[in-house]
């Protein structure tokens, strides 16, 4: 069964990893300022300070990483078309990257912000994820 849904996998495992490397960036960077507390980031820091945008990038993928990766694992258990699951995968896992990229570089109060689109890419794919779940449940009369 894993083998079919290998590029997925690899595609889950990809997103995971981003995660955990936003992780290193946000510590890295929130240890390297000089008024360091830990486990704290300071209230008055805002979008010009890395800091801020490297800790928000790695909480914006904490909120959404068990919103996608739950109905993914279902729709592998359900038994729905690989293919499928790995286009919505790979096209949530470039997104998220992409969103991480334009967040750190780009300093921007600005709503949308270029961020923005690739966060309702990730968005979408999601709700493609959830799309695909009751497809198959419905489809096996569950």
């Amino acid at each position: 069964m894993f083998l079919s849904y290998s590029f997925t996998l690899w595609g889950l495992w990809l997103i995971l990893l981003t995660v955990v490397v936003q992780s290193i960036v946000a510590a890295v960077a929130h240890r390297k300022q000089s008024q360091y507390i830990p486990g704290k980031v300071d209230e008055n820091l805002s979008h010009d300070s890395f800091v801020f945008r490297s800790h928000r990038t790695f909480h914006n993928s904490l909120e959404n990483l068990a919103i996608f990766v739950m109905p993914v694992l279902i729709a592998i258990f359900a038994g729905a078309d690989p293919q499928t699951l790995t286009w919505i995968v790979w096209i949530y896992a470039i997104a998220r990257i992409i969103h991480m990229a334009l967040y750190y570089a780009i300093a921007t109060e600005k709503n949308p912000s270029p961020r923005s689109y690739f966060y309702m890419i990730g968005l979408v794919a999601t709700l493609a994820a959830y799309v695909v779940v009751a497809w198959e449940l419905l489809s096996r009369g569950a």
